[in-house]
């Protein structure tokens, strides 16, 4: 039995294949980010998932692909709990980014985006990645992810820059209470998730100018950062991966035109790509 596994910081999709590579089952646990979750809640959210402990002795590879595991401290500490998990299996794992260009572009060159809880990019020359710089994460980078747009929300609501009627059903939607904000930010499991889970807000009302200056404000710091230093031109293949990216599809593609770019692709969930990827080059 083999695992594949693509981990974000929201949620992680598995899906286990037989000898034959067809389809046993898939799952969808918790996010399982080594570099923000603390060790016992990332075992937790594992075995708590009784489809995958009740075939973890006939588990013989995982391929996990996650957030937080671009750099050796966080990937060593997921590695370490699945060894102790799944006795029999050898583990592979790589960072999130890699999962986006198998599932987006194969094996053909291009620059591959993560938008989802949090925010990526690479350009993928067909053999190898090259990357501006490490994702710091949710505090120092993240332009234009989940958690961004979440902190963008907040902060515009507590210094009253957002619209009346907007300001009025976002105190219908959450505990605005700044202790319970500090708490959920500072002290709690996954900050990072906790903030994205406020850009949902925005799915909602995504007709109103107020969002669509904040989404194409963001989407524009993320095009200056993330895509335009890899000398990107109008013919270059660009694939944006997320529900970041899925959901406010029209406006990444106006934003992206106004820099003389067009989007090959976008995919909400990779999972499915990142299987077919699997059973043709991998396994």
């Amino acid at each position: 039995m083999i695992l594949i596994a693509d981990g974000g910081s929201t949620k992680a999709d598995w899906i286990a294949i037989n000898s034959e590579k067809e389809e046993v089952f898939r799952v969808r646990t918790l996010g399982l980010n080594p570099a923000v979750v603390r060790e016992e809640e990332l075992q937790n959210r594992i075995i708590n998932m009784f489809q995958l402990m009740n075939i973890k002795d006939e588990v013989t590879e995982i391929h996990f692909y996650g957030a937080g595991c671009g750099t050796p401290g966080p990937v060593a500490i997921l590695k370490e709990i699945l060894e102790t998990i799944f006795v029999n299996a050898v583990i592979y794992i790589a960072e999130d980014m890699l999962a986006a260009v198998y599932a987006a572009t194969g094996k053909d060159p291009a620059v591959v985006c993560i938008l989802g809880t949090g925010s990526n990019s690479c350009y993928f020359d067909g053999e190898n990645l090259e990357m501006l710089a490490p994702s710091l994460g949710y505090i120092l980078m993240d332009e234009a992810s989940g958690n961004y747009f979440g902190k963008k929300l907040i902060i515009d609501y507590f210094y009253k820059k957002m619209p009346k009627n907007i300001c009025l059903e976002f105190e219908k939607e959450f505990n605005l209470d700044a202790d319970h904000i500090k708490k959920n930010i500072y002290k709690e499991v996954n900050p990072n998730m906790y903030l994205a889970s406020f850009a949902k807000f925005m799915f909602e009302f995504k007709d109103e100018k107020y969002i669509k200056r904040l989404i194409k404000k963001g989407f524009q710091e993320f095009f200056k950062c993330r895509v335009l230093p890899y000398n990107v031109d109008s013919n270059s293949k660009i694939y944006f991966i997320g529900s970041i990216a899925h959901y406010f599809k029209d406006i990444l593609e106006k934003v992206a035109a106004k820099n003389n770019l067009t989007i090959t692709g976008v995919i909400q969930r990779p999972i499915d790509d990142l299987l077919a990827y699997h059973k043709k080059n991998i396994v």
